[in-house]
């Protein structure tokens, strides 16, 4: 294969959040492909770089300019915020890359909103948790609820990505008021907002406090399972291990 396409994780797209690999592909790329707001955080290090972007809901286009100008004998990188295979364009990439044989796709991790924002609030995603979306662009809502009351009854520690939007403002507080059903109020929650940029903002709360909050699509929300707890103003989900004190020895020596 002489083709070859890069579908790359750049995590929150700060340099220093990129894996050396990512870093690597964008750095031997002719060109590099993303959403609009993507490419311009990257940094100047990529500015020799042709840059080609699409706006949002043109994932298909975009990854088909991909193939095109890998067609042409260049090498392409196409970037992804967070992990290319968590809610990225990884899955799109392999299924429209059966139709282009000849050309390579190697998929680079990255770091996904979860890890990066689990590790601002503490440690909330320290036992078994899942990852859901609250964007019924591609999936519906049905479907979205149902995976909520599974996470709930589960007791699963919940990163919750898109939680809102301009036209779906409501959809946190739906998600609530469904995990309400089986969870406690009182449940240890957090969220964080511009994970790994400017302005990044976090908060520990409860569900019935996450309810209410106003949260925005740069938002990841975090709800902790039944052994959740805010330590020190962080939110942690234990894995299980016992501790013991230390027992102070007396004696008359």
């Amino acid at each position: 294969m002489n083709n070859r396409i890069y579908v790359v994780g750049m995590g929150p797209g700060r340099e220093d959040m990129m894996t050396a690999e990512a870093v690597s592909a964008l750095s031997g790329a002719d060109v590099i492909v993303g959403y609009t707001l993507y490419v311009s955080l990257l940094s100047e290090r990529f500015a020799d770089k042709e840059i080609l972007s699409t706006p949002m809901k043109q994932e298909t286009e975009r990854c088909r300019l991909c193939f095109e100008e890998a067609d042409k004998g260049r090498t392409v990188a196409l970037i992804c915020s967070g992990d290319a295979g968590v809610y990225g364009l990884a899955s799109l990439m392999l299924e429209m890359g059966k139709d282009h044989p000849e050309t390579e796709i190697i998929v680079i991790p990255g770091i996904t909103a979860a890890v990066s924002g689990a590790a601002v609030l503490g440690a909330p995603l320290n036992h078994d948790f899942c990852v859901i979306s609250l964007s019924d662009l591609l999936t519906p809502w049905e479907k979205i609820e149902k995976r909520l009351v599974a996470a709930a009854e589960g007791d699963f520690a919940i990163a919750i990505y898109n939680p809102s939007s301009h036209k779906r403002k409501d959809h946190l507080r739906r998600a609530c008021d469904i995990l309400l059903k089986t969870i406690e109020g009182e449940r240890a929650c957090g969220y964080v907002e511009n994970i790994g940029r400017e302005g990044t903002v976090a908060v520990t709360c409860t569900l019935n406090e996450l309810r209410d909050s106003e949260v925005n699509m740069f938002t990841t929300v975090f709800i902790g399972n039944s052994g959740s707890e805010i330590i020190n103003g962080k939110l942690v989900t234990k894995r299980g291990y016992k501790i013991e004190k230390d027992t102070a020895i007396c004696g008359n020596n």
